[in-house]
Formats: structure tokens, C-alpha cells, sequence
């Protein structure tokens, strides 16, 4: 939740400490397969070695499993461990204060951080490489009678306040002429939110996958897709002021970036490498993880100015909905560490 700014720190803290370094080297007896990946980039910057950085991990995204599973980073002059966190907006916040330097959220928390004057920057964007399928849904219980969006009007919705998913509560709403005055906004965290849709507490539930695919596997069925044009199928990475405006940090910190995106470029063409991870990390069956793969499966670039207007346009749709109460200026918080032209789905990493 994003009530309690002590209790989200203390949590990164521990969260952080118990993460692994996963810079000291892999301990399979065959060489991982990225382990040289950055070998000429840290070479030529001694200097960070007095570096840690910490990288917030979004829900079990598998990036501290493929991190120790290919060796991104075992030849990194810098150290990085990884902070847990359920869903966005806690990760948007940690960021702000410096708790991590790091982390990937969906297109809401950085508009409702920017709402709260938290100090990050948006700095580059995970692109889905399968945008015509759904990454999160609105979904409802098996026997429910609702059947579109608009069945919605007085019901009981679950979101994670300040999510994607709340984007995409909001725009479904719109979308049939309704707002949230029009139905209940139940806000509840990912794991309280899936008791109450399994209780029968509320009518529907905004979530993304894992979560949605399980609950449709086991009966749940879709009511709206989180497809355009009322979601994107895009996700964004946040930094920490601090880190972008130390020059050297910086730098290091564009390294930590485009190795990330090295292990998921790698991880996209080891498909059932990638669901491994993504089981461990998630506590999941592999089954599970399988099937929610393409929500996972993203190429990172720098961000553009298509993405600011898409992002614009969600903020300012927040703001007369009242679901924030100052006006964001996306171009204000966005601040690019790849290069132009970067696109990870093109890099070599067989």
C-alpha cells in the first residue's frame, strides 16, 4: 500500500538485504551464457566498483533468477541485489527515496508518484513483443451474470490503487460512459484482492497475469481485455534522481540497465528457461508461469515521444476522474539512459 512510507522502506530494506548478490559470480561449473555481456563497458570504469545497486523486482518478474541463471552480471565492477515488491506503486516510491535505483512498473505509478511529487524519472520502456494479447484483465467469478463493461455500473471492483490495473478499471469504465462514482472501487493489494474475488466479496477484479490466467484456468472468466484501446501493453522503468544526477553513477547505472535487458532478450529465446524463473520466483506452478509467458516477454528501448503522449493522456484522464488531485507533466519526469535507436530484441544473445 501506499499509505505507510516507513513501512514500504523498511520492507525494501530487508527485502534488499536478503536479495542476492548476484555479482559474485554464478555457481554452475559451465560457463552462464551472458557472463561476459559488459566485460569491455566496466573495464574501462574501475570506478564502480564502489557501487551497489539495487533493482526493484515487480511482482517475481524473474529478473534475480535469469540474473544468476545467465551471469549478466557476473563480470560487473559494481555489485546489485534486488528488492521484492507485489505491485507498482511501493516500487515508484522506494525509488523516490533511493531504497532502489532501479525497477520496471506498468504505465499508472508513475503518474500517480509524479501526483505525489515523488522524486524519479522514467527512463526507458518495456515494450510487450506480443501486443495483441492482454497482460492484465478485468475479470469476474464463474456463474457471474456480468457480461460487458457497462453490467459494471454499481458493483464491486477490487484494484490495486494506483496500478495499471486501476488504469484499466478506469478507461473500461469510461468506455461504456461510466466513472468511479458510477460502481464500488474496492482498493486492495494483489493478494487480499484474489481472497475477496474468491470469497465473493466483490464483483470483479482488475489484475494483471499471473494472477488473471490462474483465475481463469480455474474458472474466472474475462469481461475486458487490457488491450488498446483502453490499456497499454507496455511497462516503464523507473531510477532514482539521486542516481541519474551523479554523472558516474549515471553511467554505471545505464550499464545495469542494458545488462537487465540483456537477460530478458536472452530469456524471450529460452522460452522454458524463462518459465523456470518465473515459477521460482512467483512460488507458481510452471504450468502457470508458462502460461502467463507473454506477459513477461518485452524488448526495452528508450522511451519516445509516442509513449509520453500515451502516458499524458492516462494522467490527465486520472486527474478528471479525480483519482489524483495535480496535474502531471509526463515530459517533466521522463529522462532516457539508453541510447536512441536501442532496441534489445535486436541484440545478440544466443
Amino acid at each position: 500500500m501506499r499509505t505507510r512510507t516507513t513501512k514500504v522502506i523498511g520492507t525494501v530494506g530487508l527485502l534488499a538485504l536478503a536479495g542476492t548478490l548476484v555479482a559474485c559470480g554464478s555457481e554452475s561449473d559451465t560457463a552462464a551464457p551472458l557472463s561476459n555481456a559488459g566485460a569491455a563497458s566496466t573495464a574501462k570504469h574501475p570506478e564502480w566498483s564502489k557501487y551497489t545497486f539495487t533493482i526493484g523486482d515487480n511482482g517475481g518478474d524473474g529478473s534475480q533468477a535469469l540474473a544468476k541463471l545467465t551471469g549478466v552480471f557476473d563480470d560487473a565492477s559494481y555489485k546489485v541485489r534486488f528488492a521484492r515488491f507485489t505491485y507498482g506503486p511501493p516500487l515508484v516510491q522506494a525509488a523516490a527515496s533511493g531504497d532502489i535505483d532501479l525497477g520496471s512498473v506498468g504505465d499508472v505509478p508513475p503518474i500517480t508518484g509524479a501526483a505525489k511529487e515523488y522524486g524519479f524519472k522514467v527512463v526507458a520502456v518495456n515494450r510487450s513483443l506480443t501486443p495483441d494479447q492482454a497482460v492484465e484483465n478485468i475479470i469476474v467469478p464463474k456463474g457471474s451474470q456480468l457480461k460487458t463493461a457497462a453490467d459494471l455500473k454499481g458493483r464491486r471492483i477490487a484494484v490495486p490503487q494506483g496500478s495499471s490495473a486501476h488504469g484499466l478499471a478506469l478507461n473500461a469504465l469510461k468506455s461504456v460512459g461510466l466513472t468511479p462514482k458510477d460502481v464500488k472501487l474496492v482498493f486492495l493489494d494483489p493478494a487480499a484482492a484474489a481472497t475477496a474475488f474468491n470469497t465473493g466479496k466483490v464483483d470483479a477484479w482488475s489484475i494483471w497475469n499471473p494472477q488473471s490466467a490462474i483465475a481463469v484456468k480455474n474458472g474466472a472468466r474475462i469481461l475486458v481485455k487490457g488491450l488498446p484501446p483502453i490499456d497499454q501493453t507496455s511497462s516503464y522503468y523507473v531510477a532514482s534522481v539521486t542516481s541519474l544526477n551523479d554523472k558516474a553513477k549515471r553511467a554505471a547505472l545505464t550499464d545495469v540497465l542494458e545488462r537487465l535487458s540483456r537477460e530478458f532478450a536472452w530469456a524471450v529465446k529460452n522460452p522454458d528457461k524463462y518459465a523456470q524463473a518465473l515459477s521460482q520466483e512467483q512460488g507458481i506452478p510452471l504450468a502457470d508461469a508458462k502460461t502467463s509467458l507473454a506477459a513477461y516477454s518485452n524488448r526495452v528501448t528508450p522511451v519516445e515521444q509516442s509513449d509520453i503522449a500515451l502516458e499524458q493522456k492516462l494522467a490527465d484522464a486520472f486527474l478528471a476522474a479525480g483519482q489524483i488531485t495535480k496535474k502531471v507533466d509526463v515530459a517533466s519526469i521522463t529522462d532516457n539512459l539508453l541510447p536512441a535507436g536501442y532496441d534489445s530484441s535486436k541484440l545478440k544473445v544466443d
